[in-house]
This record gives structure tokens, sequence and C-alpha cells, in this order.
């Protein structure tokens, strides 16, 4: 489900180099335990996710993208290490993560997907939908 449009949401990185204001409707959120995002933030990688079309940026002087696979590639601050987006090459998305939101909050979770990737030292003790694949 996607949250009504009210306000934008704004956000950015750790250290400032980057900010960014999104100006239409947010996915509520999606956890994902794929090796890759495990990789890129330490644990499970929450994001939202919208229209490339409704993402721009304050400033962008920090971020940097790196092509993850054939077909994605994630932003990040160069500074300060804060992974922030993630995005299909050819896709008309891109992926927010939650903690660069300045207000979370204003969403809420909806699943967890590529749950066959999670290692067995964490347990998902919520009620939420859990997916083998992305939804």
């Amino acid at each position: 489900m996607t949250e009504p449009q009210n306000k934008p949401h704004t956000g950015g990185c750790y250290c400032g180099q980057v900010r960014f204001r999104i100006d239409g409707p947010l996915d509520d959120a999606v956890f994902c335990h794929c090796g890759q995002c495990r990789k890129t933030t330490g644990f499970y990688m929450a994001a939202t996710r919208t229209a490339k079309g409704n993402l721009s940026f304050d400033t962008d002087e920090g971020l940097r993208w790196f092509r993850s696979s054939d077909s994605a590639e994630r932003g990040f601050c160069q500074r300060c290490g804060s992974p922030l987006f993630w995005r299909s090459i050819d896709g008309p998305n891109i992926s927010i993560t939650m903690g660069a939101l300045d207000e979370p909050d204003r969403l809420k979770a909806r699943a967890h997907i590529y749950v066959q990737d999670k290692p067995q030292w964490y347990a998902l003790s919520d009620d939420l939908p859990k997916h083998r694949i992305s939804d």
C-alpha cells in the first residue's frame, strides 16, 4: 500500500553532503534480507520506493553510485558511507533506505523479502508477510 501524498518527504546522509526531497507517494517499507543488502548495510535493509521522477536533490555533492549487478546500482555518500538508494538500471522506481528519511515513522512496514537468504543468527518474529523473492 502506498502512503497518500500530504507533504514531501525529505532525507539525507549522516554528514549532510547528500540531501534529497521526494515529491510523490512512497510505498510502505520492505525489509530485504538478500546478501547484497546485508553486505551494504551490515544487517538487512529497510527501504521504501517511489518513481525515479519524484526524487530531487538539494545537494548531491557526496553521492556516488556503485554498479552492484548487471541490472542495478546502489547510491551512497562517499564521505560518510551512508547507504541511501537502490535502483534498477532500466526500471521506473528507486528505493530509498528508511534510515535516510528525516521522518521514517510516516510509513508503515509491509513485508520481508528474500527471506531464503536470511542467516540463521536472527529471527523474524513479527506478523508481516515473508516472501522468498521480491514483491
